[in-house]
């Protein structure tokens, strides 16, 4: 009887102009559709957030050691984002002398250099909507001591210079980052099956 009374009201109010109590059942309807646009269902594309920003994460020599890759992957997977480069590689000085070009002046960057050669690393570009803020949260503070249960410091490092995972700090960190570890044809452009519900907002 209700939804009776509900479409009636309706029908009187749009088919001949009686603005009447319909207006009251309207006012929980978002505006856009009261309109006729239809927007709420139908987002133009420029509407949609940046899907296509990418980060780099590596997985360091005591997260290999550790056989932590696996959980790590995971962690961004279930995040909803997209793996769009891989690889394993024992790192040479050059590389990570341009990787930690800021460092290379503090009293630790030799230590620093034998504890990030002192194993293979696990390197990746991840993609999605704000993912190197959304990562650096993930990831956890510097030093695990402060780190918040939850993020992969917080739940697998024990020490700041053992402290598992890198994840880039800005999105010109990471474009410099990944264009440092990978070659342009290393990363792959896909589309994954889920891609419209993870990242539209």
């Amino acid at each position: 009887m209700l939804q009776r009374h509900i479409f009636k009201t309706l029908f009187q109010q749009f088919h001949f102009g009686n603005p009447g109590p319909a207006k009251g059942l309207l006012c929980g309807i978002p505006s856009a559709l009261r309109d006729g646009h239809g927007s709420v269902w139908h987002r133009s594309k420029s509407s949609l957030p940046d899907a296509r920003e990418r980060t780099l994460v590596a997985v360091k020599p005591d997260g290999v050691q550790r056989r932590l890759v696996g959980q790590i992957i995971q962690r961004f997977e279930h995040r909803g984002f997209k793996l769009v480069g891989l690889k394993m590689l024992q790192v040479s000085e050059a590389l990570l002398s341009q990787h930690y070009c800021q460092l290379r002046t503090k009293p630790f960057y030799p230590s620093l250099l034998h504890y990030m050669t002192s194993g293979p690393v696990v390197v990746m570009v991840w993609e999605g909507h704000n993912i190197v803020q959304v990562s650096r949260t993930m990831v956890g503070h510097t030093n695990p001591a402060e780190a918040q249960a939850g993020t992969i410091r917080g739940d697998f490092s024990f020490h700041v210079s053992r402290n598992v995972v890198h994840a880039s700090d800005s999105p010109e960190g990471a474009q410099r980052e990944i264009q440092l570890w990978f070659e342009g044809e290393d990363l792959l452009n896909w589309d994954c099956c889920d891609q419209s519900s993870t990242s539209e907002a």
